[in-house]
C-alpha cells in the first residue's frame, strides 16, 4: 500500500536527522537559529509571497506570523495591516517581533511555543503567514489544519524548493563521508496540501539571500550546522574557499483562499 502524502513527507524529512554518534560530537546543537539571522533588514525586498498576502489583507487587517522571527513576513504586509501577530518557540525573537511592532506603531500580540501546540491560545487573522518553517515539521498534517482554521481570507507559505540544509551536503561529504538525502521538496509539500483538499496554487521564484555575511561568520554558522568542534574552523575556512557562492536561493510560495 502506497503512502500518502502526508506519510512520505514525514518519512522524507526523518531522513535528514543527523546520525547520533555525530551530534554527541556537536559542541552547541546544530539547530539552533541565532536571533541576528532573522532581524529585520532596513528595507524588506518585495516578493510573490508578500504580495500574495497583501493582496488578500483589508485595509487595518491582522496577519499571524507563525515561527515569526523578527517578523519579516507580518511587516512586509504592514500596511494595509494594522495588527501583527507573532507565534515563536524562542523568546527572542518574540521580543524582537514586539519591538518592530512598537517601531512601526502596530497592534501587536506575541504567544511562545510550537505550532500547533499553542493554536488554542491564539486569534484568528485575516492572512496567515508561514516562512521557512514546514521542512522542521514532520507531523505535517495537524500543522496545515490549524493555520486553515486561523485565516479568515488566505494562508500564505514560503519555503525553499529543496530542504534548506541541502546547501550543506558537500560539506557532510566533505567532512563526515555522510550522504544527504534529496527528499522532501516544496512539491511534495504541496502534494500534501492538496491531498487534504485546500485548494492551494504554487509558485516559484528566485530571491536574494536575506542577510550578508561576512566569509567568518559563514564559517563559524557552517562549523556548528556539520557537528565540528572550533579547533575545525580553519578546515572549514579552506572548504569553503573552494565552494561556489550562490547569490539567488530558489523559493516556493504555495497560497489558498478560505472557502
Amino acid at each position: 500500500m502506497s503512502k500518502s502524502a502526508a506519510e512520505k513527507w514525514q518519512t522524507d524529512l526523518a531522513s535528514w536527522s543527523i546520525p547520533q554518534n555525530i551530534l554527541d560530537q556537536a559542541e552547541v546543537p546544530p539547530w539552533v537559529h541565532p536571533p541576528a539571522m532573522f532581524a529585520l533588514p532596513s528595507s524588506i525586498a518585495e516578493s510573490p509571497s508578500h504580495r500574495k498576502a497583501r493582496e488578500a489583507l483589508p485595509l487595518n487587517g491582522s496577519v499571524l506570523d507563525i515561527g515569526c522571527g523578527g517578523g519579516v513576513a507580518a511587516y512586509a504586509v504592514a500596511p494595509p495591516a494594522k495588527k501583527v501577530i507573532g507565534v515563536d518557540h524562542q523568546k527572542e525573537m518574540l521580543e524582537m517581533f514586539a519591538k518592530n511592532a512598537q517601531e512601526r506603531n502596530l497592534e501587536c500580540e506575541i504567544h511562545e511555543g510550537f505550532w500547533p501546540d499553542v493554536a488554542a491560545e491564539v486569534p484568528v487573522a485575516d492572512v496567515v503567514t508561514v516562512h521557512h518553517v514546514v521542512y522542521n515539521v514532520g507531523n505535517i498534517s495537524p500543522f496545515i489544519s490549524a493555520l486553515d482554521s486561523h485565516a479568515r481570507k488566505r494562508v500564505v507559505i514560503e519555503l525553499p524548493e529543496f530542504h534548506p540544509m541541502t546547501s550543506a551536503t558537500a560539506g557532510w561529504e566533505h567532512f563526515w563521508n555522510l550522504s544527504r538525502p534529496q527528499s522532501p521538496t516544496a512539491d511534495d509539500f504541496f502534494k500534501v496540501v492538496q491531498e487534504m483538499g485546500f485548494p492551494a496554487q504554487i509558485e516559484k521564484f528566485s530571491a536574494e539571500f536575506p542577510l550578508d555575511q561576512s566569509a567568518d561568520e559563514v564559517a563559524e554558522r557552517t562549523r556548528i550546522r556539520l557537528c565540528l568542534p572550533l579547533e575545525r574552523l580553519s578546515d572549514v575556512q579552506e572548504f569553503l574557499a573552494n565552494q561556489p557562492v550562490p547569490s539567488k536561493r530558489d523559493l516556493a510560495v504555495i497560497w489558498w483562499d478560505k472557502v
